[in-house]
C-alpha cells in the first residue's frame, strides 16, 4: 500500500505573483555583470565600448559584448554606431526604460552600505 503524503500548502496568489515578478526581474538584470553595466551607463549616460570595459574592471571584451547584446534585446541599452567616422565609433547609452532602474540601483547601494557597516560592527 502506498502512503499518501499531505499536500504542500499552496502559496497565496499575491505571493506567487510577487515571486514570479522578482524571478522575471532577476532573469533580466541578474548575473555578475548586468547591474554593473547598467550602473556605469546611467551614471555617465554614454560610453564607448572600451571606456565601459575600463570603468567596470575585470570584465572581458567578449563577456561585455554578450551582456550588452542581452541588455539591448531587453530594452535597457541603445547602441549607436557612427559609421561616418574613422575608425567607426560605437557608443552605448541607457534607454529611458533603462534609466527607470536608477532608484533600484540606489536602493541596493543604500542597503549594501548599511549591510557592510553592520557586518563590520559585529566583528
Amino acid at each position: 500500500m502506498i502512503k499518501k503524503t499531505a499536500k504542500e500548502p499552496k502559496m497565496p496568489e499575491t505571493c506567487q505573483g510577487r515571486l514570479s515578478s522578482v524571478d522575471d526581474a532577476l532573469y533580466v538584470i541578474g548575473g555578475k555583470w548586468k547591474l554593473r553595466i547598467i550602473t556605469a551607463l546611467i551614471k555617465t549616460d554614454k560610453r564607448r565600448f572600451n571606456e565601459l570595459q575600463r570603468s567596470i574592471g575585470g570584465i572581458s571584451a567578449r563577456v561585455l559584448s554578450n551582456e550588452l547584446k542581452e541588455l539591448e534585446l531587453n530594452g535597457f541599452v541603445k547602441r549607436k554606431v557612427y559609421a561616418d567616422q574613422t575608425p567607426v565609433v560605437v557608443e552605448y547609452e541607457p534607454t529611458d526604460y533603462g534609466k527607470t532602474i536608477r532608484p533600484i540601483v540606489q536602493a541596493l547601494h543604500n542597503w549594501g552600505t548599511k549591510h557592510k557597516q553592520k557586518i563590520r560592527s559585529e566583528r
